[in-house]
């Protein structure tokens, strides 16, 4: 067993093109590190329909370019055998450490292989990749990209020729091929003979942008923006500029892309401390809304002047903006189909459902929400929102921006807030108060052994709420194809538990539904459901072990 360990090693390292993963699995194979090298190959990163994620590091439990070659040509082969030999790729890549390696890579396997490969000039947001596949009639796109995810991490993010994420079968062939590439020495990798794109793709994105906002709308709205250290910062400025918006306010410390993050423990707005930088920025130059992107401008969070938090400002829920943005679209008259997860907030349904407008919930992720017949607006409560669709069929975080300040613009020529119109829906269809129950873990077997233990005793009620169905969705629904996740009904509340899909977190979605009678009875609804959520929180957290 140990021979055979060294062994392997011996052999990745022998074909390892990288001096940097060379000397790591190198150093670990002279020192006889077994623990490490026993961590680095105790399988492969496993291609799914997120694609590739995971940490940067030598071995195939590591992203690094030898993993990311056997993926470009696992995807090129399947591409060929899919009848679209000769077709062209677009490539595109955050600022994170090595993506532009993996990108190049990636440009020179599609080349070696009889595709065309174009690679966007420069680490740009990831809504302009899955622009410019239909822009430019690719037969498929990649996004180098971890997302949200820690410093040490890097993704490969797979798109076919309709602008859309993979979903099954395609992740299962993809996988198949890839699991059939031979020594990397049998993989062609030219120099040269791919394209680097120049900023016409990036113009042709940009002079879309502001077609999402009405015509001769009020753009007044005064914001502070933070890219988080990411890839945001230009683009988003240069789309409210377009658009007539006021210069955002940059949080100076987070405008240019850092691969180190240095001033957040995790590049998501949604943790803890992340957007304290934008708070003290916005109370210096007291705005009307910040306005935050992840470090690949995909997700796009909105932060509100609120009196009664420390600080004076609150971080609206993804869920909360998700209602908003359909609210303004329903009051501009927009026609089609609303859609959702199944993990976002129910008071979308009842938006469209008022409109007189289609509504659908998909499975989580953009990958399922694009694919909706007739969408015109799709969003995920994890700050994902798709206001464009025919432009692009994902999640985009700067077209989001413009029109979440456009109704912060509309609102403001009323005399009146976000959180204005939030008491507004609250009176019209019930308040819908949403939370979240995340575990992060080292060791992934804490998230299989709680999805066990609900599974074999399911909760009967939470939070004094009888559990009136549930449905273990790993078995599909009329509506909803197989995956992983439970979901309990209660009397006046929500409960959804599944992995994450990118993370090694066990996530638990919930939501309660409080009716209002008059603006005097908000407050006292507000507090009843902040009690249930804290009391589903707690009785599902024993319930699942966690």
């Amino acid at each position: 067993m140990q021979q055979d360990l060294i062994t392997r090693a011996r052999t990745w390292l022998a074909e390892d093109p990288d001096p940097e993963t060379r000397a790591e699995l190198a150093g670990l194979v002279d020192a006889g590190d077994l623990a490490a090298l026993a961590d680095r190959f105790a399988g492969t990163l496993q291609f799914g329909t997120a694609g590739l994620r995971g940490e940067l590091g030598a071995g195939p439990m590591r992203m690094n370019r030898s993993v990311v070659i056997r993926a470009a040509a696992g995807l090129a082969a399947y591409l060929t055998a899919q009848g679209q030999a000769g077709g062209l790729v677009v490539i595109g890549y955050d600022a994170r450490y090595k993506s532009a390696d993996f990108a190049r890579d990636t440009a020179a396997v599609m080349t070696g292989a009889g595709l065309r490969a174009a690679v966007l000039p420069r680490p740009l947001p990831t809504p302009v990749l899955a622009y410019a596949i239909r822009h430019l009639g690719a037969v498929a796109g990649v996004e180098v990209t971890a997302s949200h995810n820690p410093p040490r991490d890097n993704g490969y993010k797979v798109y076919l020729g309709d602008g859309s994420q993979i979903v099954p079968p395609a992740d299962a062939g993809i996988a198949a091929a890839i699991a059939a590439v031979g020594p990397l020495e049998t993989v062609p990798r030219p120099g040269d003979g791919w394209q680097t794109l120049g900023d016409e793709v990036l113009d042709a994105y940009l002079a879309r942008t502001d077609t999402v906002l009405g015509a001769g709308s009020p753009r007044t709205a005064r914001t502070v923006h933070t890219a988080l250290h990411g890839v945001g910062t230009s683009v988003l400025t240069a789309a409210f500029a377009r658009a007539g918006f006021p210069a955002p306010v940059l949080v100076a410390e987070q405008a240019e892309p850092d691969p180190a993050f240095p001033t957040v423990a995790f590049p998501n707005p949604e943790e803890p401390g992340a957007m304290d930088l934008a708070f003290a920025t916005a109370r210096r130059t007291d705005p009307d809304i910040i306005i935050a992107n992840d470090p690949d401008a995909d997700r796009c969070a909105v932060a509100v002047p609120d009196a009664s938090t420390d600080g004076g400002w609150r971080m609206l829920r993804g869920d909360e903006v998700g209602a908003l943005l359909a609210a303004h679209l329903v009051d501009r008259g927009v026609t089609g189909v609303f859609a959702e997860s199944i993990v976002s907030s129910s008071l979308l349904g009842r938006i469209a459902e008022k409109a007189g407008l289609g509504y659908e919930e998909t499975l989580t992720g953009f990958k399922w929400i694009a694919r909706v017949d007739g969408l015109r607006y799709g969003y995920e409560e994890a700050l994902g929102y798709c206001v464009d669709p025919d432009g692009v069929r994902d999640k985009d975080g700067i077209t989001a921006a413009l029109l979440i300040a456009e109704l912060a613009s509309v609102l403001k020529e009323k005399g009146r807030t976000l959180l204005d119109l939030l008491d507004d829906l609250a009176l019209a269809h019930g308040l819908h108060a949403t939370d979240q129950l995340s575990v992060r873990v080292e060791d992934l077997t804490v998230i299989a052994d709680a999805m066990r233990r609900l599974r074999e005793n399911p909760p009967t009620a939470l939070a004094g709420l009888p559990v009136t169905s549930a449905e273990d969705l790993s078995r599909g629904t009329e509506q909803l194809p197989p995956t992983d996740g439970l979901r309990y009904h209660l009397t006046g509340a929500r409960v959804i538990v599944r992995p994450s899909g990118t993370e090694p977190k066990l996530k638990c979605y919930l939501e309660v539904v409080v009716p209002v009678a008059s603006a005097d009875e908000l407050p006292a609804s507000r507090e009843r459901a902040a009690e249930l959520l804290d009391g589903i929180k707690r009785d599902l957290a024993a319930a699942a072990g966690i």
